[in-house]
């Protein structure tokens, strides 16, 4: 039997936290339950920082839960790109604090029982060897050593790989699900709406200092840009028994191209990308696949994940405004969560405990929004606004796309979802359909 759910959810126990009722008030209230916001609240812990952290629903019930959980600092073909755009110093720095990130999940995960792995990492090509070789010289440029290799396991043809050794992959559920016991959070305290210094839930109110927005997507609209500076995108992965061990986990440098990585005796097999609310290849590219190169396996899991693309490939880590200074953003991982949420915890530590991080300037909110991809939003946007539809988005009002596949409203401008009866999938919206 074929089920729709992710694999790290089979024979998982989750902890379980209370509802928030009543009143609280708390030096740092943490907004999201996810790896971001659970690693967030593990190192303010360990700091001795007066915290809160409030989920809607369950922790790791959302993006977390539905990651292929690849811990690496190889975000695609990235270093070339950030070498020739954002220059040596501030590509190095990403690379820097990546790295670290991935030396830091190794220590946590040696106290954690979560199936951690050391495994390298790989990105081919399927027809570009000049793109790969280019990547190989970056990173080279910037100190690092990577592979170039001709071999490749897959059963697809390739032109060959770029690759980084020493990094990991894991089971993300039962990673958090042994850091944060003892933590203090909340579960389905679903926070309605922020007023100055209070955040209101459906049976209480928080009263804060300072707030860390790690809920996948920004829901505050006032300040930041956010809704302009980022838009989703959805990929889909399907679980073979039984499957070929592979000696590394590998993605393509297309953005329409597969992601191998082994769970056991499982491979997750991930693609049929597209924009949140246009229409892609979903399950059924993979499936195809699956008969092509994988004829005797058979599927026993299916799922799906959104992630939040940046106008230049880099997270938003930091101040969430200028307006707001005791505000802070962990957004925009663009397909590369944990990493991204252990660079996040970091630095969003280090700003609370009053500490320079090093690799805070290269993650800034407020870097330059003067990119090609911002005129492409804005674009689709005012476009869709213009649309008739029988459904609008409560956020901004965008028209609403029926999700065939997935038997869902999805909004084509900021990525919010909802299933048949109206209720909310992924935000930024805030509540239900109405």
């Amino acid at each position: 039997m074929v089920e729709m759910r992710s694999i790290w959810t089979e024979n998982t126990e989750m902890p379980r936290f209370k509802k928030l009722t009543g009143s609280r008030k708390t030096d740092v209230l943490i907004v999201g339950g996810g790896m971001a916001g659970i690693l967030c609240a593990y190192f303010l812990e360990k700091a001795g920082v007066d915290y809160l952290l409030a989920e809607g629903r369950r922790i790791g019930s959302g993006i977390t839960g539905n990651t292929t959980a690849k811990i690496t600092s190889q975000h695609g073909l990235i270093y070339h790109r950030l070498l020739e755009k954002a220059g040596a110093e501030r590509a190095r720095m990403y690379l820097d604090a990546n790295q670290d990130a991935v030396r830091k999940f190794a220590r946590l995960c040696r106290r954690v029982d979560c199936d951690y792995e050391v495994m390298p990492s790989f990105v081919y090509s399927r027809k570009d060897r000049k793109i790969l070789e280019k990547e190989a010289e970056a990173l080279a440029r910037l100190g690092f050593q990577p592979l170039l290799t001709d071999l490749c396991e897959l059963p697809i043809h390739t032109a060959g790989a770029v690759g980084f050794v020493e990094q990991a992959q894991f089971h993300p559920l039962k990673f958090i699900s042994g850091i944060a016991q003892g933590l203090r959070i909340f579960e389905d305290t679903f926070i309605r709406e922020f007023t100055e210094n209070t955040a209101l839930t459906e049976e209480g109110s928080i009263t804060f200092d300072r707030l860390i927005f790690a809920t996948h997507f920004p829901i505050d609209n006032k300040h930041g840009m956010y809704y302009l500076k980022m838009y989703q995108h959805r990929s889909y992965v399907i679980a073979l028994k039984d499957a070929p061990r592979l000696k590394g986990m590998y993605v393509d440098e297309a953005k329409t191209g597969l992601s191998f990585r082994n769970y056991k005796e499982y491979l997750l097999l991930g693609g049929g990308a597209h924009r949140t609310g246009k229409i892609g290849g979903n399950w059924e590219e993979l499936r195809n696949y699956a008969r092509l190169y994988y004829p005797n396996l058979d599927e026993k899991y299916y799922w799906s994940a959104q992630d939040c693309m940046t106008l230049d490939g880099i997270p938003y880590i930091g101040q969430y405004s200028r307006s707001m200074p005791d505000c802070y953003a962990a957004t925009g991982f663009n397909k590369w969560g944990m990493t991204s949420s252990m660079v996040s915890a970091s630095i969003l530590t280090d700003l609370i405990l009053g500490k320079e991080n090093p690799y805070a300037p290269v993650f800034s909110p407020s870097r330059n929004m003067i990119k090609p991809q911002l005129f492409v939003n804005g674009y689709s946007a005012i476009a869709n606004l213009l649309t008739i539809s029988e459904k609008r988005c409560p956020h901004l009002g965008c028209a609403l796309q029926w999700n065939r596949a997935e038997h869902s409203w999805d909004c084509p401008c900021h990525g919010s979802r909802f299933d048949g009866f109206g209720k909310l999938l992924d935000n930024p919206a805030n509540g239900d359909l109405r």
